[in-house]
């Protein structure tokens, strides 16, 4: 699937739900897909900068495509990061630096967080998009 697929399909699931109280609880379960970080990046090192809570992410690249693996000490805050993993796992990394992620805007997610957890969402799309471009150019 490609990225856009994947966030039409988070906007139909999102609109499955009719109160924002449900939608919250879709985005807890999230968080409880992700796959487990290795405990040796769960180090400062692998922190997600700008972000209230905790949130660890680590990525590699395997046969061309991005993995990301992430963990945070926050049940929202796993969820988000959750989303985005579902969106950019195994893409091409110049595809996920090059997206545009329609669907927070299309759910009401941002509008829906808090100040400092909006902020912590564009800081861990920007690492992820770092982290994509460090790999592809490490892999050239």
């Amino acid at each position: 699937m490609t990225i856009d697929e994947i966030q039409n399909e988070i906007i139909e699931d999102f609109n499955l739900f009719s109160d924002w109280t449900e939608k919250y609880e879709y985005l807890i379960e999230q968080g409880k897909y992700l796959q487990a970080i290795d405990e040796k990046y769960k180090t400062d090192e692998y922190i997600i900068k700008g972000c209230q809570s905790k949130v660890w992410l680590h990525s590699e690249l395997k046969e061309g495509k991005i993995i990301f693996f992430a963990d945070s000490d926050a049940i929202i805050t796993k969820g988000i990061i959750g989303l985005l993993i579902k969106v950019f796992n195994n893409q091409l990394p110049e595809n996920i630096y090059n997206s545009t992620l329609f669907f927070i805007e299309k759910t009401g997610l941002q509008e829906h967080l808090s100040p400092t957890r909006a902020n912590g969402l564009v800081s861990m799309i920007k690492q992820m998009k770092m982290d994509s471009l460090a790999l592809s150019k490490k892999n050239q």
